[in-house]
């Protein structure tokens, strides 16, 4: 049997031969737009393969009902960092790769598949119109219409391979702005042999992070696979997201240019006063600086989201719960949220982190209260951070692309069965307390699909939310039909594939009318809104 790899992507040419994108003859104009959008396009490419992004891609096979409706049935999950400079390879960072079950499980999941093999850097191809360079003598271009993306206007242009190129070339639709002629978006699949079973198809969208530099943000593909007999062909969805082009220091470094004043009033003594630190305060700054040495690491290479908006929000559910049960917990406790779309969370520290996946399918408030209270229980139980990371050497010897089984931030069974009891104490005296209704739903529901998407349950740095007993639903209890009990990905928040910043999205209220609709877990198409950026990148 033939493999299905998604590095081909190969599609039918039947559209083309019957005549149906015949080229109309262009205009001189139009001719003088394609040959700067033909340049422009082998320009950003040797911009792009100047970076070193963090790529997420999550597949998830689709099996349909006799309505049409989708749901997943099964997952593939890949997480690492592209290597632009000599193509589009991938660098794995998922330690469930690493080991001998992780590549027994990957085994598995490819025989279940019937064979089906997918490669991350079969999905990052889809970051070019043409990975060789875009060459006009191998291509048809017919000028569309004018059609603005988000705030951008774009110039929208079919494409189909020449008759005398060879297999492989896109074929779809581009859409390039208007100002300097950059490739904004393309829809399609790279052309190739005449089976329908194979065909791969894309839409991939750049953002603009700066004055004339546009970078692959994300991607969306579907695809339906071989059909066997009488069997019903799979269909796959996949989600690629691309961020961390500018991860680093540069925020730090900022600084330095600051002019830094010193008070007009006196120097006041404190020499009088107790400055000094009692050995078990001693003992909690040691932990924090472990702790915070791990948080700034993740940070560091683009693992955990710089301090902003959402960390807010987060902050004001754990206030409510500190303050409706008169807790007086020192340090502050704090939380961050992780990039990645598996849905984790896990306390270091005084630090809660939940993972932007998780952020994202959560129906409502009180849910994302009943998933905070369970890390701040772990806070109260006042586990000791791992006292290694406190040691600089240590801190610095984890590198720039670090595995993440190097970090050990899971609790135990005994610690999630105490957090879980004092998380349900937590609530019962929190303002969520008469809310937990749909908390309790969403927890019966991820159970429910668990065994269907089980590489978006699985975490890779922290705990599962399955020990979450706080909010165990009742038997009786079943959702309206008009309830929304968990968001497909990308429901909640918006990432800046730039400077990792996150941003809840703002979206207008949306009628129902079909059971559809709801899409829990599920996978979704991205439209972008497009902006430019006049301000140079950093």
């Amino acid at each position: 049997m033939h493999k299905l790899r998604s590095i081909l992507f190969l599609a039918t040419f039947s559209a083309f031969s019957s005549g149906v994108y015949a080229q109309q003859p262009s205009t001189p104009v139009t001719q003088q737009a394609i040959a700067k959008i033909v340049a422009r396009e082998n320009d950003e490419m040797k911009a792009i393969r100047q970076y070193s992004p963090l790529v997420e891609t999550y597949i998830q096979k689709v099996k349909t009902n006799d309505d049409g409706e989708w749901s997943p049935d099964g997952d593939h999950y890949f997480f690492g960092r592209a290597v632009f400079a000599n193509g589009y390879g991938v660098k794995s960072l998922d330690p469930r790769g690493q080991t001998f079950l992780g590549r027994f499980a990957a085994d598995v999941n490819k025989m279940l598949d019937f064979d089906t093999e997918f490669l991350p850097k079969g999905f990052l191809q889809m970051i070019y119109v043409d990975a060789d360079g875009l060459d006009p003598a191998n291509y048809n271009f017919e000028y569309v219409r004018q059609e603005f993306l988000g705030e951008v206007r774009t110039l929208v242009f079919d494409v189909v391979p020449a008759k005398k190129a060879k297999k492989g070339h896109f074929m779809g639709r581009i859409w390039a702005e208007d100002k300097n002629f950059t490739i904004v978006r393309f829809n399609g699949t790279y052309a190739g042999i005449s089976d329908p079973n194979r065909a791969f198809h894309f839409d991939s969208w750049r953002v603009n992070v700066g004055p004339n530099l546009w970078l692959p943000a994300a991607i969306y593909s579907e695809s339906s696979a071989l059909k066997l007999f009488a069997i019903k062909a799979q269909l796959y969805k996949a989600q690629t997201r691309l961020w961390g082009y500018d991860t680093g220091r540069n925020a730090e470094e900022e600084e330095l240019s600051k002019v830094l004043i010193e008070a007009a009033s006196p120097v006041k003594d404190d020499t009088q006063t107790a400055n000094d630190l009692s050995p078990l305060q001693e003992e909690r700054e040691w932990n924090r600086q472990a702790a915070d040495n791990v948080v700034d690491k993740l940070q560091q290479i683009g693992l955990v989201a710089p301090k902003g908006d959402v960390d807010n929000i987060l902050d004001t559910v754990v206030n409510n719960l500190e303050v409706t049960n008169n807790l007086d917990i020192e340090p502050e406790v704090h939380c961050r949220v992780l990039m990645t779309s598996t849905m984790e969370s896990f306390a270091i520290g005084h630090t809660i982190v939940l993972s932007r996946g998780l952020i994202d399918v959560l129906p409502d408030e009180a849910t994302l209260a009943a998933m905070l209270a369970e890390q701040l229980g772990r806070v109260m139980l006042a586990k000791p951070v791992d006292s290694k990371f406190a040691f600089y050497d240590r801190y610095l010897r984890l590198g720039d692309n670090p595995n993440l089984g190097q970090f050990k931030l899971s609790g135990s069974a005994p610690d999630d069965k105490e957090a879980s009891a004092k998380a349900a104490e937590l609530l019962k005296n929190s303002p969520y307390k008469g809310q937990l209704r749909i908390a309790g739903l969403f927890m019966a529901t991820l159970h429910k699909q668990s065994a269907q998407i089980p590489n978006l349950v699985n975490p890779r740095l922290g705990d599962a939310v399955f020990a979450l007993s706080a909010v165990a639903p009742d038997n009786e209890d079943k959702p309206a039909g008009t309830e929304i009990i968990a968001l497909p990905l990308g429901g909640r928040i918006k990432i800046d594939p730039w400077n990792d910043n996150l941003t809840m999205l703002k979206t207008g209220a949306v009628g129902r009318s079909a059971v559809s609709d709801k899409m829990p877990f599920e996978i979704t198409p991205f439209m972008l809104y497009l902006t430019r950026q006049e301000k140079p990148a950093a």
